[in-house]
């Protein structure tokens, strides 16, 4: 399985940006792809209908959020897996991925609910297949710096600042 590549800007409160390091898709979705290429097995084009944006204070991996936040209204985004949510390949939400960069992006801001007590300093970023608890890694990744969430402060990924690059050729 190719590597895929993400690059993530957080804007927080002064619109500072910050990027995220490269990691592979999870096993979880590394087999899903795989499955589905080469194998046609079935996977949902509408379940789950959404994937959640989380972040975490330690490392996340295939398998785990790492010790994600919590408390001070903390919760995970939801963004719908949609064409409209996401811009494919060819940068834009119209149509299939035409691409040849094999990046696609956010379409809309990814944000957090407001904090209303101070999180844990975020370092790292992913997406899962669940509002809350357990569910399936889909991609994780370190962001290149930590940043500290505050109280009143609104953490989110402004459009096309949430990027995620399937092979790099």
């Amino acid at each position: 399985m190719k590597k895929i590549t993400r690059y993530l800007l957080l804007p927080l409160l002064f619109a500072a940006s910050f990027s995220a390091s490269a990691l592979g898709l999870s096993d979880y979705a590394e087999n899903k792809v795989a499955d589905v290429l080469f194998r046609n097995t079935a996977f949902s084009e509408s379940s789950p209908a959404s994937y959640y944006v989380f972040l975490s204070s330690t490392a996340c991996s295939d398998s785990a959020t790492g010790t994600e936040l919590t408390g001070g209204s903390y919760a995970r985004v939801g963004v719908t897996r949609a064409t409209a949510s996401w811009k494919g390949t060819h940068g834009t939400t119209t149509g299939a991925s035409s691409g040849t960069n094999a990046t696609i992006s956010n379409a809309a801001a990814v944000t957090f609910p407001t904090a209303t007590a101070d999180w844990a300093t975020a370092s790292h970023w992913g997406i899962i297949d669940s509002a809350s608890g357990a569910g399936n890694i889909i991609i994780c990744a370190a962001l290149t710096a930590n940043r500290t969430i505050t109280a009143g402060a609104t953490a989110s990924f402004a459009i096309d600042a949430l990027t995620i690059q399937i092979d790099s050729n």
